[in-house]
C-alpha cells in the first residue's frame, strides 16, 4: 500500500533528547509515505504545559490523527507518558503499532513488551531501523 498515512510517536514533554533522530525518521519516512505528525522532529517545540484548553486542542489533534492512520511507529528510548497513552488509543482501534527502542540505551516497559498486539523493535544502531521501516511501509 503506497502512501500509507503513519502516525509517528516520539516523547515531546518526557525529554527531547532523540528529536534528530525522530526528525531523521521522519524524513526517510516521508520519502514514500504521509507522515501525519511531522512535527515531532523539531528542535524548536514548546515542552510546557499550556493549561487545559489549549492541552484539550493537542488532545484532540493528535487523537483524529490517530483515527485517521494506516499505522503507528514509535520511537520509544526516551520515556513517554503521551506516547504510551497514543499507542493504547491506536491499540484500541485496531491501527498497526511498531515500537522502535535502543536497546542499548533502556529498557522496554514490560506494559509494552509485554503485550503481543505491538510489534518489538530493538535496535543496537540507527542503520538498522531503516530497512525494518522499509517492510513496515510495504506491508
Amino acid at each position: 500500500m503506497a502512501n500509507k498515512k503513519v502516525y509517528f510517536a516520539g516523547s515531546i514533554r518526557g525529554g527531547r533528547v532523540d528529536a534528530d533522530l525522530y526528525r531523521r525518521l521522519i524524513a526517510y519516512i516521508r520519502r514514500t509515505d504521509v507522515v501525519l505528525t511531522g512535527h515531532i522532529g523539531k528542535s524548536n517545540l514548546n515542552l510546557t504545559e499550556q493549561g487545559r484548553e489549549r492541552d484539550a486542542l493537542t488532545y484532540d489533534q493528535d487523537t483524529a490523527w490517530l483515527r485517521q492512520s494506516d499505522v503507528l511507529i514509535g520511537e520509544c528510548t526516551c520515556p513517554s507518558l503521551g506516547v504510551g497513552y497514543e499507542l493504547a488509543y491506536a491499540e484500541a482501534r485496531g491501527i498497526p503499532c511498531h515500537i522502535f527502542y535502543d536497546k542499548s540505551k533502556c529498557q522496554l516497559s514490560a506494559m509494552l513488551s509485554g503485550n503481543p498486539y505491538f510489534r518489538i523493535h530493538p535496535y543496537a544502531t540507527e542503520a538498522e531501523i531503516y530497512p525494518l521501516l522499509d517492510q513496515i511501509l510495504r506491508q
